[in-house]
């Protein structure tokens, strides 16, 4: 019934309790988790993860935190080579995020120009991760607009006219646990967009929803966002629920029937 588009299941948070935390997933009715790669390293991760669960996807990426230089070729090559498995979804989690001082935004535009360009060429969705840099985000999105070239905004902290240009450009809109924290802008946000824009994410292990905020995020709580966009677009949360599994099947062209919905 629930979905998690973006939850680094493959990350060391879970090594000690992995099997755990995906038993809870389904006894809590995940039927669909998007484990994305940061790095070579954590792509590769991430697909051997997929390949051994039927309902976990990947996506291979390269974070901006892991730019610190200008990106060599082979990383590239290497990100593009992962992307050929048949679990990989999409390309991300890739972006701008200049919230820290000794950031390199010059590198970090060039890393997000070339996957993007990855992305367009394997026909590939793209997870875009946009900190403190949403000016510069969408001027790459725009310069680098072609036919292809869709995706979702992760975690997405914007407001509601950046939102409406991010929806122009051709992304949802992934909805993480801070919709539901008291001072979160996000409710606004949701409140004014269609849900067909919608996604939900966990981002675990972090940004534990309400009730748990302040510990370790998993993808079981992702059932607390949906119940939130259901009370804010005044839906059930069966028929919310079906229609946000719906807009990740057809984004990210996953298998599967879609929900009937009404």
């Amino acid at each position: 019934m629930f979905i998690d588009v973006h939850c680094h299941l493959s990350f060391p948070q879970f090594e000690d309790d992995r099997s755990a935390v995906v038993k809870r997933l389904l006894e809590h009715n995940i039927s669909l988790l998007i484990d994305p790669g940061t790095n070579p390293l954590t792509s590769k991760r991430s697909v051997e993860l997929s390949s051994r669960y039927s309902f976990i996807y990947s996506t291979v990426g390269l974070h901006p935190h892991d730019v610190s230089d200008r990106v060599a070729d082979k990383t590239i090559n290497t990100l593009e080579s992962l992307a050929a498995s048949p679990r990989v979804v999409g390309i991300g989690e890739i972006g701008l995020d200049f919230h820290y001082e000794d950031c390199e935004p010059a590198h970090q535009k060039e890393a997000f120009r070339a996957m993007l360009r990855v992305a367009k060429k394997l026909d590939l969705p793209v997870v875009v991760h946009c900190r403190d840099a949403w000016e510069d985000t969408l001027k790459i999105l725009r310069e680098e607009k072609c036919s292809n070239l869709r995706g979702m905004m992760h975690c997405f902290s914007g407001n509601t006219e950046i939102a409406r240009e991010c929806i122009r450009l051709g992304f949802k809109i992934s909805v993480p646990g801070t919709l539901t924290y008291k001072k979160s802008s996000l409710p606004a946000v949701v409140q004014d967009l269609e849900i067909q824009d919608i996604l939900t994410e966990t981002d675990a292990p972090w940004l534990a929803p309400v009730p748990f905020r302040g510990k370790r995020n998993e993808p079981a709580y992702v059932r607390f966002v949906t119940e939130k966009i259901a009370e804010i677009k005044g839906l059930s949360v069966e028929t919310a629920a079906g229609i946000i599994k719906n807009n990740a099947i057809e984004l990210f062209s996953l298998p599967g029937k879609k929900t009937a919905i009404g």
